[in-house]
């Protein structure tokens, strides 16, 4: 058997990439203390986990299938940025994500009772909808006043609107340098459930 390390995803838009790219371009040469993400890795991540067995792929693949057919495709709005756990000292700097509908934050929910059927770990806190941006280099870092005030500089940014309607049941490959993913299976919401 082979394991396969996976995630959910939500692709998103060319328009939101290049906005996020804008801002990550901006605030590269300001800290080198954080390492940002490859422009064609942006995505939007609902749930990591971790190595999968190949053969547990389509029951997986079912469970994310059993919470769309239950969901109608949904607007997020990406606007500014921020920190977790703050922006003064960021483990990850983020652009933000407004989901009006609560459809997103309800579909995670959903998933990660599907997903603890099948023996994954569910995440501990609550689901916080965000686009990550870069993620500090070592553990409780603090990042330079400068990128701090770069990064604010960016909070009423907005990178534009998506409608989603299909998830990515992505895999990650490791090497040298940095990750590469593959879609392994697109999974599309239901355009006839309830909105």
């Amino acid at each position: 058997m082979q394991t396969i390390r996976s995630f959910i995803s939500i692709p998103i838009t060319p328009g939101i990439t290049s906005a996020a790219s804008k801002i990550i371009r901006a605030l590269k040469p300001v800290d080198s203390g954080i390492k940002w993400v490859p422009i064609d890795n942006l995505h939007l991540t609902l749930k990591f986990l971790g190595e999968v067995d190949n053969v547990e792929i389509p029951d997986v693949c079912n469970a994310i299938r059993r919470v769309t057919q239950q969901i109608a495709p949904f607007e997020l709005h990406f606007h500014g940025t921020g920190g977790f756990p703050n922006l003064e000292k960021p483990r990850v700097l983020y652009a933000g994500i407004e989901d009006p509908s609560g459809r997103l934050v309800q579909m995670v929910a959903d998933m990660e009772l599907e997903l603890a059927d099948l023996g994954f770990k569910p995440e501990p806190r609550d689901y916080r909808p965000h686009l990550t941006l870069g993620r500090a280099r070592s553990k409780g870092g603090r990042v330079s006043a400068e990128l701090t005030e770069a990064a604010e500089s960016f909070r009423d940014t907005h990178l534009g609107d998506m409608v989603v309607d299909e998830l990515n049941l992505m895999a990650s490959f490791l090497d040298k340098q940095g990750p590469t993913y593959q879609v392994m299976d697109t999974i599309e919401l239901n355009e006839d459930a309830e909105s």
